[in-house]
C-alpha cells in the first residue's frame, strides 16, 4: 500500500522540480490524458485508485509515466477542447468517462481511448461489441441501461404505492437518453406512469423540478457530467419536492439522495489501469474486450430516508452493501 505522502507525491507528480527539467523529462515519458468529467476534487478518490493500481502494475507518475489531467467542470463543451489538446500532445492513451467518449472518439481514430463508465458502449456506438470493441477504443461498461429494471424493483420495496415516476435525464447525452428508454420500459412493465424531465444545462434543473411537482411519487437519475456537477443540488430539490430517489452510484446517495444500485466507481477505475497498463505495453484496444462489472453496490441513506418520512425495512437494510446515516 501507498502512504498518504506517497499518495500526495504520486497525485502531484514531481512538483518541485524546476518546469523546464520537468518538461523535458515528461516529453520522454510514455503519457496518459486523463479526461475528467468533473472536477479534480470530484474525482480524487477515482484518480487515487487508478494512480495507485497504475503504481501497482510498475507506472510511477513522473518518473515511469507522465499524467496529464484536464477537467471539464461538468461543462459539456469543454470534452472536445480537452480531447484535442490530448491530440495535439500525441499522448499514449486518453482516460475518461461518460461524456467524454465521444468527443475523445470524434479528435481521434488513433489515440487508444479507455473509457471507465459507459453507460451502453455498444447501443451508443463506442464499440462495435464487447468482445470485440473494433477501432481505438475499449474499456468498462457499466451496464446503467440494463439495471434499470432492477432499480425500478428496488423503489416499488421501499415505496410499495409507486404509481407516478418522474425522470430528469439530459437528452443531450446517448448513454442517458438509452438508460432512460431501458426505465420506460421497465416502468410499463410495473404498470408505472413516467413522466420525462428533459435538460441540457445545469440551468434547465431548477424548471425541470417545477413541472414535476405534484406529478410524480419518486425520481430516476440517470447519469451525466451535469447531473454529476449539481448532484448536491438535484438531492435538494427532490427532497423538497418529496422525491425519493434512486441512480447509478454512491456518490449521489452522499450527497442527499436516497439510494443507488450500481458497480463500485473506485474499482472501475482500478481496473481502467490494467487496460492502460496493456496498452502502454503494446495491446491494441481492439483486441481488449469491454469488461463489464460483476458486482454492484445497493446504497442507502437513513437520513434522507427520514427526512421523506420513509420507514425502510429492516430485510431492505440487511441486504444494502453501505447504509448512510
Amino acid at each position: 500500500m501507498i502512504g498518504r505522502r506517497d499518495l500526495i507525491t504520486l497525485l502531484g507528480g514531481a512538483a518541485a522540480w524546476p518546469l523546464a527539467a520537468r518538461a523535458q523529462q515528461r516529453s520522454k515519458l510514455p503519457t496518459i490524458g486523463v479526461l475528467g468529467a468533473a472536477t479534480s476534487s470530484d474525482w480524487s478518490d477515482y484518480v487515487a485508485a487508478f494512480v495507485q493500481r497504475l503504481h501497482e502494475l510498475g507506472w510511477i507518475e513522473g518518473r515511469t509515466v507522465a499524467i496529464e489531467y484536464r477537467w471539464a467542470e461538468g461543462r459539456t463543451e469543454r470534452f472536445a477542447d480537452i480531447a484535442a489538446e490530448f491530440v495535439q500532445m500525441n499522448v499514449n492513451a486518453i482516460v475518461t468517462a461518460a461524456n467524454g467518449v465521444l468527443p475523445a472518439k470524434q479528435a481521434s481514430s488513433v489515440i487508444p481511448i479507455v473509457f471507465v463508465l459507459a453507460n451502453d458502449p455498444v447501443g451508443t456506438g463506442l464499440v462495435a461489441s464487447l468482445a470485440r470493441p473494433g477501432g481505438n477504443v475499449t474499456g468498462l461498461s457499466i451496464q446503467a441501461s440494463d439495471l434499470a429494471g432492477k432499480r425500478l424493483e428496488l423503489l416499488r420495496e421501499v415505496i410499495p404505492a409507486l404509481r407516478r415516476l418522474a425522470i430528469l435525464t439530459n437528452v443531450d447525452y446517448a448513454g442517458a437518453v438509452v438508460e432512460t428508454e431501458e426505465v420506460r420500459e421497465a416502468a410499463r412493465t410495473l404498470g408505472l406512469e413516467v413522466i420525462t424531465l428533459e435538460i441540457r444545462a445545469g440551468e434547465d434543473i431548477g424548471p425541470a423540478f417545477d413541472l414535476v411537482k405534484d406529478r410524480a411519487q419518486a425520481l430516476y437519475l440517470p447519469s451525466d457530467a451535469i447531473v454529476f456537477k449539481n448532484r448536491i443540488r438535484i438531492s435538494s430539490l427532490a427532497q423538497n419536492a418529496g422525491l425519493p430517489m434512486i441512480t447509478v452510484f454512491r456518490d449521489y446517495v452522499t450527497a442527499g439522495s436516497l439510494m443507488s444500485y450500481g458497480p463500485n466507481y473506485p474499482n472501475l477505475f482500478r481496473r481502467a489501469a490494467d487496460y492502460v497498463d496493456k496498452i502502454l505495453r503494446g495491446t491494441k484496444p481492439s483486441d481488449i474486450p469491454v469488461e463489464q462489472p460483476t458486482k454492484f453496490d445497493l446504497v442507502i441513506n437513513l437520513t434522507t430516508a427520514k427526512a421523506l418520512g420513509l420507514t425502510i425495512p429492516e430485510s431492505f437494510l440487511l441486504r444494502a452493501d453501505e447504509v448512510i446515516e
